[in-house]
């Protein structure tokens, strides 16, 4: 009888993933090679205009797409307007290590996004922590990798990997993004999955505009399963977005009187919306081979449910056994 296999142990960490069999992309000597293309040479004029200068652009190594290496005018740099709040905390380790060294050593990431009645040339979806601390130290220019598409920008949470960004803060950061790229075009939100990441995003980010300490942790992982990019454009699509975010908006205040009717019985815990939304989950012990739910049918099995809870059946000991993170 053949032996079973050892299982693997909780916490093991996981295998890297194997190098792939074959290389691809370019070789060192190759970067600097071939015949720039237009919108290149329109982007190297454009940067000396704007009192930069050019150092060198090239073929990035993996899919061969040209990019500038500049010194910008650190004044004509922004972040761009629709990513999170600086991290005092960050930016002040950025600034002491930076002045301790005396060197300036990891490029921002800019595209040239010029704003009406502004100084501003370019747009960093990526650097804005070493933009701050730059400009606070009295820096006049920063080294950026330029890159000449300009849809670069919205594609903020694909590129930041500078400091993790925690729920609230992606959720921000699509809404405010839609919220731009709905006047430039007629495109789905199924073009923009890259830029946008998870469709439950865009709900969770009009119910933070609507209330900053809605508490979005609790509901995103049903939320990952259920809601779905749209195939309308963002313009039509929003109005949608919108009745979503109120259905669930609506759907926390019926899960807040039960979380305080349980807080009346004398249950104390971090736990306690988490515990109430595993209770009305409907997608909790759903079988992998059913149909999967929409969103419209998974809030108004929640918001049902929600409504039938029965707080004076719950026990201290059911509370106990539910365990899970408290909602952010």
């Amino acid at each position: 009888m053949a032996e079973r296999k050892a299982k693997k142990k909780s916490g093991a960490p996981k295998k890297r993933r194997k190098p792939a069999g074959k290389s691809s992309g370019l070789e060192a000597s190759e970067l600097l090679c071939g015949t720039k293309p237009e919108n290149v040479q329109t982007l190297e004029r454009e940067i000396r205009s704007d009192g930069g200068a050019l150092l060198t652009s090239y073929r990035e190594p993996f899919g061969g797409h040209w990019l500038v290496i500049a010194a910008l005018p650190i004044d004509k740099v922004e972040p761009t307007p629709y990513q999170r709040n600086l991290s005092d905390t960050h930016v002040r380790k950025l600034e002491g290590v930076i002045a301790k060294l005396s060197r300036f050593l990891d490029p921002i990431v800019a595209v040239r996004k010029e704003v009406r009645d502004s100084a501003t040339r370019y747009w960093t979806p990526n650097g804005n922590h070493r933009l701050s601390a730059m400009k606070t130290l009295g820096a006049k220019s920063i080294i950026a990798i330029v890159v000449p598409e300009a849809a670069t920008a919205y594609q903020i949470l694909a590129l930041n990997t500078e400091k993790a960004h925690n729920l609230r803060e992606r959720a921000l950061e699509v809404i405010r993004m839609y919220d731009e790229l709905a006047t430039l075009d007629d495109a789905s939100e199924e073009s923009y999955a890259l830029e946008f990441e998870e469709a439950a995003l865009i709900t969770l980010g009009l119910c933070y505009l609507d209330n900053g300490r809605f508490s979005g942790g609790a509901y995103h992982p049903i939320l990952r399963r259920s809601d779905q990019f749209l195939k309308k454009s963002l313009r039509q699509a929003l109005d949608t977005r919108r009745e979503r975010a109120k259905a669930l908006m609506n759907l926390d205040r019926t899960v807040v009187e039960k979380v305080d009717a349980l807080k009346a019985k004398g249950l104390t815990s971090p736990y306690l919306k988490s515990f109430v939304v595993a209770r009305i989950n409907p997608l909790r012990f759903r079988p992998k081979e059913a149909a999967p739910l929409g969103f419209d049918e998974v809030l108004e099995r929640m918001q049902s449910a929600a409504a039938k809870l029965n707080v004076d059946k719950v026990k201290v000991e059911d509370l106990a056994k539910s365990g899970g993170a408290p909602e952010d």
